[in-house]
């Protein structure tokens, strides 16, 4: 196959037509896997390494190719889809949530993800040299890749592996749906109060999930041991559990979940996410600094990089197309007001972007649900301020928030990327070419699979609970005046406030923990102990070498089967 640009002085392949339709097909099948698992979990996986270890079981195992450049392209392209996974799965769920389902035209929408894709990828080009050549930012997720990139033989054996698994996990949830046993109450067996809650989730995908977190998941564990193993029985041993409105009281897991530990959560996770934003913010005078940096060498950037000209057309063609969707988001937007959306828009994909790389290079750790939260709350009081009425002022922020949140999605990935590339010695423009021409097929995956789960199962249920999307939703309802109970609210956004200052992220893990039903938590952490025990009694290697593809794999197969399953179910209605 012929090379997209001219590579005739160049000794292996990079971006080649190979790549571009490998990187799209892999980049569907990731961004469906980990959008389920996000919209179920509350928070999202990095796909590069995924990706990259598909990457390597087709072009080398089956292809027979040997460029590790054109792997790493592989593996941009298809992270570049699945850019649009998290950030829309945070965001768009939420409008379903509120009742406005049928209120948005999703082809706008999708368009106007697909810009803000652009938006965060065109203003965080710039910036390369200075995060990664000058500042040399370490981006662990990215070295990590390289890593696999530069394991040639290890890469095709973890494909094998990953897809082995991917096979054992589909026939597992194949068989929970036929059955529809979807859960082991092991509690009950043992005598455990139903308070308690001793039901076990059966799911592969999840103890994947708590496999790869490894320790990074113990908050999340905590969270909800603390809400049902140690609350429950404090309320129970005091007489404080809560009462209905017949006096009845509440000692059931469902129940009282709904009623005390979600609102709880959710608070925490508000709390969490500002606390994050704050703790954020020294870097945004790095950040101006990197933007000075990048204008002074930007004029005598290297063939290797995009010329700055055609960042300069992509950041204007993505922001009118940014207007375009807040102008016609709703009917009673007017052009003045629906520019003004954009701009506030734009602002914040470049700062928070910025922000959101430096941190993620810095620390691995990316508050993009902070970011998103304070990005949508901000277009709600702009929307509120043009005095739109509520569904008007929600639809139309949501719709302009969800493309900024994408940005930024799309804006920390592609330095993780362009870090995978450093070290392995890809071509900077390749790459960043490479991003472009994945990330305007994200979005398109992602509304479809968001509009298949709704139908089949609703978002926000108890199949698909969508933590975020409710997190975001209650913050709404109590900008808007609704009856949200606040004083629930508070209590968790000050616990998660403390919780995020003392460690990073610490408040939002904690809150999910809390937030989610607890038969998930009791799952998840039996992949936390498992790669515990792997740690210790098999060695790291072992874990990253074949535990890690495992996990993946049981991820993928789930998550396909259950995504199929819904879109059997809508067919079929």
């Amino acid at each position: 196959m012929a090379d997209l640009p001219s590579t005739a002085a160049k000794p292996y392949p990079e971006l080649t037509w190979i790549a571009l339709i490998v990187g799209w097909i892999l980049g569907c099948v990731i961004a469906v896997s980990i959008g389920y698992a996000a919209l179920i979990l509350g928070f999202s996986i990095e796909g590069s390494e995924l990706a990259a270890i598909l990457g390597f079981g087709i072009l080398r195992g089956i292809l027979r190719r040997k460029s590790i450049i054109e792997n790493n392209i592989v593996q941009t392209i298809a992270s570049g889809v699945n850019g649009a996974s998290s950030g829309m799965m945070f965001s768009v769920p939420a409008i379903f949530l509120l009742g406005f389902g049928d209120r948005f035209d999703p082809v706008i929408l999708t368009f106007g993800c697909i810009a803000g894709a652009f938006l965060g990828i065109a203003f965080i080009i710039p910036l390369r040299k200075h995060m990664i050549d000058y500042e040399r930012l370490t981006y662990p997720g990215g070295v990590a890749v390289a890593t696999i990139l530069k394991s040639p033989g290890a890469g095709v054996r973890k494909a094998m592996i990953l897809v082995a698994a991917a096979l054992i996990s589909a026939v597992v949830q194949f068989t929970t749906i036929e059955t529809g046993v979807s859960n082991w109450n092991l509690g009950a067996l043992i005598g455990l109060p139903n308070y308690m809650n001793g039901i076990w989730y059966l799911s592969l995908m999840t103890i994947g999930v708590g496999f790869i977190a490894g320790r990074g998941g113990i908050a999340f564990i905590i969270g909800g041991f603390v809400a049902y193993w140690f609350l429950s029985p404090m309320l129970s041993a005091t007489g404080a559990f809560p009462l209905d409105a017949a006096g009845v009281t509440i000692n059931e897991p469902g129940p009282l979940r709904l009623l005390l530990y979600r609102p709880l959560g959710i608070g925490m996770l508000i709390g969490g996410a500002i606390m994050g934003v704050i703790l954020a913010s020294p870097l945004i005078v790095s950040a101006i600094k990197s933007m000075q940096k990048a204008a002074q060498v930007s004029t005598g950037a290297s063939r290797d990089e995009m010329p700055i000209k055609l960042l300069y057309f992509a950041v204007g063609g993505a922001a009118i197309l940014l207007s375009f969707m807040a102008i016609t988001s709703v009917e009673s937007v007017s052009l003045v007001q629906g520019i003004s959306m954009a701009l506030l828009g734009t602002l914040w994909i470049w700062m928070a972007g910025i922000i959101l790389s430096e941190a993620i290079g810095r620390t691995n750790w990316s508050p993009l649900s902070g970011m998103t939260l304070v990005g949508i709350t901000l277009l709600i009081v702009m929307t509120q301020a043009f005095g739109m009425e509520r569904s008007d002022s929600i639809i139309a922020a949501l719709m302009v928030g969800a493309a900024t949140c994408v940005a930024m999605s799309q804006a920390t990935d592609l330095m993780l990327d362009l870090k995978t590339g450093y070290l392995v010695g890809a071509t900077p423009r390749m790459q960043q070419i490479g991003q472009f021409a994945g990330a305007w097929l994200g979005p398109i995956v992602v509304i479809g699979v968001i509009f298949i789960l709704n139908e089949s199962h609703g978002l926000g249920s108890e199949k698909l609970p969508a933590p975020q999307a409710q997190a975001l939703a209650s913050t709404i309802d109590g900008i808007m005046g609704g009856d949200v109970p606040t004083q629930k609210y508070i209590a968790g956004a000050v616990l998660g406030g403390i919780l995020s200052a003392v460690m990073g992220g610490l408040g939002i893990t904690v809150g999910l923990g809390f937030y989610l039903p607890f038969n998930i938590v009791l799952t998840y952490s039996l992949g936390t102990l498992a790669r515990e025990l792997t740690d210790r009694f098999k060695g790291k290697t072992f874990s990253e070498e074949v535990g890690i593809p495992i996990a993946a794999g049981l991820i993928v197969g789930e998550a396909l089967v259950g995504v199929g399953d819904a879109l059997f179910i809508v067919l079929g209605s």
